[in-house]
């Protein structure tokens, strides 16, 4: 008699629900862990916070709608950073559900539970899912621009043109990386019969129309900053070392869906004895079209992202490693066939409930174990609300004024701008990347420069001094991390710049 687990009855009868309650574990688990051991924001948190302060329309880190939506979410939680935690989830619940959406169009909902389990344990392996940014704000808009061009393509829905139009501006506003986006997305309808038949119609003009509306005052100001020019490409005698370094970049990407092939190998006939009697996820038959779309967008935004990472000296894959291999789990499904055989099936569930819990598991080991094995410091455990509360209120006993600015080291300025009053972040070393505030202007209003501190004196580095000329430190403050292990206190230096009214 063959035996069918109540998990594989839900995936056959409520597939939704099976992703709904999957996608809302993973979120509440990165919900947890960043409450529970982080005392600083990680990754660029803190700067994302700082410009979304100013609410420029565009910046030298882009397009500026996660800087907007990184501040309402931030004031919403009353200055706490629980908000930009609980935003950063909302964008991967979206993310999902928009997959799970486009995935049950072509393969059927049981199948498209299986295609969301898999590319949850790539996306989530492969990109913090914490560190609110555009790469994060992306990824929703993307798997919704996904599923509105599958309607227009696959399904012929004209009434998808205007959602299709919101997210091509949302997109826009959200990353440099949309013109090449959407341009995918171009490319593969002009290149498929049923895509170019999409286009032939008034329906494109509109939505056109609404893409530059949307977009506009960033490309208004793109036109006055002079930042429509390319990067420089890289000399002919470079191209070997940008070669490999595209390696690397795709390698990375590779490894990213290592914790796919482990599924994929768990559920094979080598390691499962009596799979005749496995049951049996069934979907109908797929078309060429729609396989089609399905490895086009599985492979191209990555071979495409890693290459133009490695040709510009990006840090990571263009567009997001979030971006380029979220559609790798429908790809594995698609190839998979009509009729997928769930062997070993409490084995699966472990192998991937590991690399769901695997990010978190290392993120804990790195706050608890990183300070004791040596002299690397481990960024969320600065005591960023201490450090904020003691130059804020210093600087308000000296002056009797809110402290309007801080500068220095950006890192710890960055963690002090976070704080109420939430004073303007001036990056002194690279000012046109803060044009909200000058060095003139800091000395003008007045403000705080710290920088780290390497002994009691609290001199400040030699480079700071020449930016700002009379500084007079003050005894340098010392804080402990959450882990200090084998490294010393963090000590700051620090120095008050009065207002010129005083």
């Amino acid at each position: 008699m063959r035996f069918t687990s109540l998990v594989v009855e839900l995936i056959r009868a409520r597939p939704r629900l099976v992703v709904w309650i999957v996608v809302l574990a993973q979120a509440a688990l990165w919900l947890v862990v960043p409450l529970m051991i982080y005392r600083s924001p990680p990754g660029d948190v803190a700067t994302v916070l700082a410009f979304g302060r100013e609410y420029q329309v565009g910046t030298g880190l882009g397009p500026p709608l996660a800087f907007w939506v990184a501040d309402i979410a931030y004031r919403a939680a009353g200055n706490h950073v629980f908000g930009i935690y609980l935003l950063a989830q909302a964008c991967e619940v979206a993310t999902f559900i928009a997959f799970y959406h486009l995935a049950r169009a072509i393969v059927g909902g049981p199948q498209a539970v299986l295609a969301v389990l898999l590319s949850m344990t790539v996306v989530v392996f492969s990109s913090p899912s914490v560190e609110f940014g555009p790469a994060i704000l992306a990824r929703p808009l993307w798997a919704l621009l996904l599923l509105h061009s599958w309607q227009l393509i696959g399904q012929n829905r004209r009434s998808a043109w205007f959602a299709w139009s919101i997210d091509c501006g949302l997109l826009l506003l959200t990353t440099p990386a949309a013109i090449g986006m959407i341009l995918l997305v171009a490319g593969f309808a002009v290149a498929t019969a049923r895509g170019r038949r999409a286009l032939m119609s008034i329906d494109p003009l509109y939505a056109l129309l609404v893409i530059v509306v949307l977009a506009l005052p960033y490309l208004i100001w793109l036109v006055r900053a002079d930042a429509l020019a390319m990067p420089p490409l890289p000399a002919l005698a470079d191209l070997s070392v940008h070669a490999k370094r595209w390696g690397v970049v795709l390698g990375g990407l590779i490894v990213a869906t290592a914790a796919i092939v482990l599924l994929t190998i768990l559920n094979s006939r080598w390691f499962a004895r009596g799979s005749d009697d496995a049951p049996i996820i069934y979907r109908p038959p797929v078309s060429s079209l729609e396989r089609q779309f399905v490895y086009f967008f599985a492979f191209v935004p990555a071979v495409l992202g890693s290459f133009v990472a490695a040709l510009f000296n990006y840090d990571g894959v263009f567009g997001g490693a979030g971006v380029a291999l979220l559609m790798s789990g429908l790809a594995v499904i698609v190839a998979t066939g009509d009729l997928i055989y769930l062997r070993r099936q409490r084995l699966l569930r472990m192998a991937w409930a590991a690399a769901i819990a695997a990010p978190a598991v290392v993120a804990l080991a790195a706050t608890l174990f990183i300070p004791w094995t040596g002299d690397t410091e481990v960024a969320t455990s600065l005591p960023s609300a201490a450090i904020g509360h003691f130059f804020d209120d210093s600087y308000q006993r000296r002056t009797n004024q809110p402290l309007r600015a801080v500068a220095g080291d950006p890192q710890l300025a960055g963690l002090i701008a976070m704080q109420a009053p939430r004073p303007h972040l001036l990056l002194d070393a690279t000012p046109q990347r803060t044009p909200w505030l000058s060095i003139a202007k800091f000395n003008e209003t007045g403000g705080v420069v710290v920088w780290r501190a390497s002994d009691t004196s609290g001199a400040p580095p030699p480079e700071v001094a020449q930016r700002f000329p009379g500084l007079v430190p003050e005894v340098p403050r010392s804080f402990e991390r959450l882990v200090n292990g084998r490294q010393g206190l963090l000590r700051i230096g620090w120095a008050i710049v009065r207002p010129k009214e005083q």
